[in-house]
């Protein structure tokens, strides 16, 4: 693509992860559909723009408050920033997979809006989970990490969309991109995820091997499960997937940190 091209295509991604109100992308009056696709592979970037802001907060936070309200602070800008897009996926799937019997009953409801009792403890738990993660960090560690995990947590929606089919006639990014993402695209988008990795790979890249082999193995766990209950993905099952690895980066990380 030409680079005029690809500066829409990130521009599309930037739009689709977060509310920033940037212009162009899929925000013109006739949004040119194809870039769904050819914004994927900037996901892991776009994940390392987050990750920077969020730990940006913590790190400035750190300097009046203590550390669980320096994170606490960091998720919250961080959830402004994308809406909690992938807070909803977790409480989404949680409710479906916990409350469903039936594929149908899973689909139907992921698709309420309506949060249950499975979404509630299991959006809690994520959200304690991650907090915990982050105040457990070495003090060296927890900027790369914080960016990092991010990263890698998009990278990972690109080998659930590289491995799994989408589910037909349902709303969300799987639908939107049609089909699976070919070898290519997932190689373009590893690229992408080096910049989330960069720094911690510098401080400790045992570390961080730990946290690539995490991510691949939490996809196909949670790969195998979606295949299983639904035959295919959807684009809450992606966002929950993100989520899962993104705390999957940070139970290695945070291993033998703070007491």
């Amino acid at each position: 693509m030409s680079p005029a091209r690809e500066w829409r295509a990130f521009t599309t991604a930037v739009q689709f992860l977060t509310r920033v109100p940037l212009p162009g992308g899929m925000n013109v009056p006739q949004p040119d559909l194809t870039l769904l696709r050819a914004c994927v592979i900037y996901f892991p970037l776009v994940g390392t723009l987050i990750g920077s802001i969020t730990a940006g907060v913590i790190t400035v936070s750190l300097a009046w408050w203590p550390i669980l309200v320096a994170v606490l602070l960091g998720l919250i800008v961080e959830a402004l920033a994308t809406g909690a897009f992938h807070e909803d996926a977790v409480a989404d799937c949680c409710d479906g997979f916990g409350g469903g019997w039936t594929r149908e009953d899973v689909l139907r409801i992921m698709k309420d809006s309506r949060i249950g009792s499975f979404a509630g403890v299991g959006l809690i738990l994520a959200l304690g989970l991650r907090i915990a993660g982050l105040m457990s960090c070495p003090q060296e560690l927890l900027v790369p990490v914080c960016v990092g995990s991010a990263g890698l947590g998009r990278w990972a929606i690109l080998l659930l969309m590289w491995r799994i089919p989408p589910i037909a006639n349902r709303d969300g990014l799987a639908k939107d991109i049609g089909q699976q993402l070919t070898l290519r695209e997932v190689v373009l988008g590893t690229l992408a995820a080096l910049p989330a990795m960069l720094w911690l790979g510098w401080l400790d890249p045992w570390r961080l091997l730990a946290a690539i082999l995490v991510v691949v193995v939490t996809v196909g766990v949670w790969g195998l499960i979606v295949v299983r209950r639904l035959g295919g993905i959807t684009g809450d099952c992606l966002g929950a997937g993100c989520y899962f690895a993104q705390l999957g980066v940070l139970l290695v990380c945070c291993a033998g940190g703070r007491q």
